[in-house]
């Protein structure tokens, strides 16, 4: 019986490492380790550069700018990230947080004090209205199946993602 409690351990166990493997998009960077800045301009749904070369271990500090009429978000993560924070973002509209062309920050705030999700402070990720500018200082250490894109409800689904070479 303990044997078979310690295999049923061992196999849960190593299902998380193994799923924590393919999860791995690098992490924050530090300003005293980026190697190069890429400037990125949102458009409504694309990006420009639609695509990325990074080496591993390199840290790049993305300078962001929404020039586009709508909301946008610059989110790197994987698919199956992606897909996770969909939801979240569609309960932010729901809350008339994220609006087409606005944040309420001040809705934000107070939301974010009964759910975190609501407060959208990733390090991953800056969100930003029409005309306004972020950046995002990334190390891609470890980052595996990695893809940029806008979780911003129908904005991943009509193409908003540009790829991401790791190499």
């Amino acid at each position: 019986m303990r044997l078979i409690k310690f295999i049923i351990l061992f196999l849960f166990l190593h299902s998380f490492a193994y799923a924590d493997k393919n999860m791995k998009i690098g992490s924050k960077g530090k300003e005293s380790e980026v190697s190069r800045v890429i400037k990125v301009v949102m458009y409504d749904n694309y990006y420009e550069p639609s695509s990325f070369q990074i080496k591993v271990g390199e840290t790049i500090k993305f300078e962001v700018e929404n020039a586009g009429m709508l909301v946008h978000e610059f989110n790197i993560a994987n698919k199956m990230m992606h897909m996770k924070h969909q939801p979240e973002m569609l309960k932010m509209v729901e809350n008339e947080i994220l609006l087409a062309d606005s944040i309420d920050k001040k809705k934000m705030q107070k939301m974010a004090k009964m759910d975190k999700a609501m407060g959208h402070s990733h390090s991953n990720s800056v969100l930003l209205e029409p005309k306004q500018k972020g950046e995002i200082i990334w190390k891609f250490d470890n980052a595996v199946n990695i893809e940029v894109a806008c979780n911003v409800p129908g904005h991943y689904q009509v193409g908003m993602i540009a790829k991401v070479d790791i190499n």
